[in-house]
C-alpha cells in the first residue's frame, strides 16, 4: 500500500494574476489522483482541506495520517466524506463495513480511527474520491442512502448549463461541522457548470471531473470576476478554488463533477454571484 500527500500553500489574488500556465497548474490543479493500490492527496492551506482518492485494488487500503496534519490517526480532529465514483466497493470504519456504489455517499465523523477501503468485486475495483476537514466535534458515521439526497434540477438547455445537482453532504441532511459535498452531472448538449459563477469568501471550495470522454476535455475558471484565469483538465482530475475566486467550467463534452467546500459558514446558498456579461 502506497500513500502520497502533496501540499499546496494559501495564495493571495493580487499574485495569481502573475502566474503563467505552468504556475497555475502546479498551486490549483491535482493531476494524479488515482493509482492502483494507492491513496493519493492533495492538503491546502485553503480551509486546511485535503482531497484524494483510494483505489484498491489488489489490497485493502487503510486511510493513515500524515505528518503534514501532525495526529494519532487521521480523523482525530478531522471529517471525512466520501463518494463511490466507480463500480461497487466497501468502506469499512472501526470494524463496521458499508457498501458504496456509484453516487452512494459516506460520512465519516471525527474520532474514527479505523477507515480501510475494500473492493466488493477485484474484478471490477471500485474508485473512492474523498476530501476532509478539521471538525470541532463528533458526529456519526452515516451513509447517505438515495432517500437522503436532495436532487435538484438545475439550468436550462437553451443557456448549455443544464444539470442534475446532488446534495449529499450538507448539514440540512447530517449533522457536520464544515464539510459540504455534492456531485453535478452535466446533461448531454450542456457544456457549462455553476452559472452564474459565484465567490463565497466564507468557505473554499475543490472541484473534481470525471466522466469526461476520453480526448475531451474541461476548461475550469478560476480567478476574480474581474480578472479570470483558466485551467484545462482531463478525466479524474481535480482543481483547488481559493474562497476570493469564481469557480465555473465549460466541457467539449458533458461530464461529472464533485464538489467539496469547508469553511465557517454552513449556508449552501451563501454566495456572491456574478452576471455572466459582467466577467473579464
Amino acid at each position: 500500500m502506497i500513500i502520497n500527500i502533496e501540499e499546496r500553500w494559501g495564495t493571495h489574488p493580487n499574485d495569481v494574476k502573475y502566474y503563467d500556465t505552468e504556475e497555475l497548474r502546479e498551486e490549483f490543479l491535482f493531476e494524479n489522483i488515482f493509482a492502483n493500490d494507492e491513496i493519493n492527496m492533495v492538503y491546502t492551506h485553503n480551509d486546511r482541506l485535503i482531497i484524494g482518492g483510494a483505489l484498491p485494488s489488489k489490497e485493502n487500503l487503510k486511510l493513515e495520517t500524515t505528518p503534514l496534519i501532525r495526529s494519532d490517526f487521521f480523523c482525530q480532529r478531522r471529517e471525512v466524506g466520501i463518494i463511490c465514483i466507480e463500480n461497487t466497493g466497501i468502506v469499512s470504519v472501526d470494524g463496521k463495513d458499508y457498501e458504496l456504489s456509484y453516487k452512494d455517499a459516506l460520512y465519516v465523523g471525527r474520532g474514527a480511527k479505523d477507515i480501510i477501503f475494500k473492493n466488493a468485486d477485484k474484478n471490477k475495483p471500485a474508485k473512492f474520491y474523498f476530501a476532509s476537514s478539521p471538525a470541532h466535534t463528533q458526529y456519526p458515521t452515516v451513509k447517505i442512502t438515495d432517500k437522503m439526497r436532495v436532487v435538484k434540477e438545475l439550468g436550462e438547455a437553451k443557456t448549455s448549463n443544464e444539470r442534475t445537482l446532488n446534495q449529499l453532504i450538507l448539514s440540512e441532511i447530517i449533522p457536520c461541522c464544515q464539510l459540504q459535498m455534492g456531485m453535478t452531472e452535466i446533461h448531454t448538449g450542456s457544456v457549462w457548470n455553476t452559472m452564474p459563477p459565484h465567490t463565497h469568501s466564507r468557505r473554499m471550495e475543490a472541484y473534481f471531473y470525471f466522466k469526461v470522454p476520453k480526448d475531451q476535455a474541461v476548461c475550469h475558471f478560476m480567478g476574480e470576476p474581474q480578472e479570470t484565469r483558466h485551467i484545462f483538465l482531463t478525466n479524474e482530475q481535480a482543481v483547488i478554488s481559493p474562497s476570493w475566486s469564481i469557480h465555473s467550467a465549460a466541457g467539449t463534452s458533458n461530464y461529472t463533477f464533485i464538489w467539496a467546500m469547508c469553511g465557517e459558514n454552513l449556508d449552501y446558498n451563501d454566495m456572491d454571484t456574478f452576471s455572466p456579461d459582467k466577467l473579464k
